[in-house]
């Protein structure tokens, strides 16, 4: 769902795109930067599995799942 999402929101201005998807977004950013620690090391990065969970929690919330 996540690459489709992609597709067919990148293409917006920032201020239409919805809140899942700038939060799943920038979880990606984080993960491909070349600089950050956690990516030289292969570990985790904390923040952005946190911003996939609070997305993935909105979209439970907006789908009525609780």
């Amino acid at each position: 769902m996540g690459a489709d999402l992609y597709q067919e929101e990148s293409h917006l201005p920032i201020s239409e795109q919805s809140l899942v998807f700038r939060l799943r977004k920038r979880a990606e950013i984080r993960r491909n930067n070349k600089d950050r620690k956690s990516v030289q090391e292969g570990t985790p990065d904390r923040i952005a599995d946190l911003l996939e969970e609070a997305a993935a929690r909105i979209e439970q919330l907006e789908n009525g799942n609780t």
